[in-house]
């Protein structure tokens, strides 16, 4: 088992609730001049869970499950701002009001712009919950650090979940992590640069047939975990050859030029120290029993 800092994480109640659908006036136009009005961002998403395939929906930057906030109107501001960082993938989550008042889910991973966490609840129970529900995340795992491994960062990754993805430490100091899809570094867009990986996401492009083809990004499904090559994510969302970041999958595929479907950062190495090792089972709902994993 992979030591790590776990008695000195710092366990917190965060409050939040549903977040409603954010859809813009008018026509929004994609990356090949092609107007659309389609389903976006926020709600609670009644027929899409992790697990699903994150492409060939009739919609633009689905969230799957319930997408939640503890400040709509300030997204950016407190109290919003501390859910976003603390929270966790992995994180439980509890329904403390309404018909719903008692059942669990599971924090799946943060989407940037939209400032919303996204937790994984049963199709029975989210037919049970209206937007005035207040929900418990017990949040864990930021400050997580791997002991023996000081160059490789870890962010919004609870203990539960690292303990749960077959991390293989080999003879040469590397940790073979499994994922289900390797992203090369080009396909990398709407989120680089971006200061702090604590919170938010960012897109693999999908735009070139050609390449995604190539890669199977097509066959990537939500809350698979990915990934990305050449990229470092220790300060920021960065370019870097030779480096290694882990993310899970938390948006559907998008239209818009330069956008694709979303990764929260898990794990980040500036060198090599990371091995993919393919497995198509590399997934929160697989991993968690959660999502498609409970059918």
């Amino acid at each position: 088992m992979l030591k790590t800092n776990l008695d000195k994480i710092v366990e917190m109640y965060l409050e939040c609730r549903p977040g409603q659908p954010r859809v813009g006036a008018g026509w929004r136009v994609d990356h090949q001049g092609v107007p659309f009005l389609l389903p976006g961002i926020g709600g609670i998403t009644l027929n899409v869970q992790v697990g699903d395939s994150a492409f060939g929906l009739a919609g633009d930057h689905i969230e799957p499950g319930v997408s939640c906030t503890a400040n709509a109107d300030k997204p950016n501001e407190f109290p919003n701002n501390s859910l976003q960082i603390l929270s966790c993938v992995g994180n439980e989550a509890r329904i403390v009001t309404g018909d719903a008042k008692g059942e669990k889910g599971i924090v799946i991973g943060h989407h940037g712009g939209s400032e919303h966490i996204i937790v994984d609840f049963s199709p029975a129970v989210k037919e049970k919950m209206t937007y005035d529900d207040r929900i418990l995340i017990r949040a864990k795992g930021q400050g997580l650090a791997l002991i023996d491994y000081p160059k490789i960062k870890l962010f919004n990754l609870s203990p539960d979940l690292l303990h749960t993805m077959k991390i293989v430490a080999t003879d040469t100091g590397t940790l073979k992590v499994p994922v289900t899809t390797v992203v090369p570094a080009a396909c990398m867009g709407s989120g680089v640069g971006r200061a702090h990986v604590g919170a938010g996401d960012y897109d693999v492009m999908t735009s070139d047939p050609a390449t995604v083809q190539k890669y199977q990004l097509d066959k990537m499904r939500f809350g698979d975990i990915v990934a990305l090559m050449d990229h470092d994510n220790s300060y920021g969302r960065a370019f870097v050859q030779g480096a290694v970041s882990i993310g899970i999958l938390v948006h559907s595929d998008c239209r818009l030029a330069g956008h694709g479907p979303g990764i929260s950062t898990l794990m980040t190495c500036p060198t090599s120290l990371i091995e993919p090792v393919i497995d198509p089972c590399a997934n929160i709902a697989d991993l968690l029993k959660i999502g498609t994993g409970r059918e």
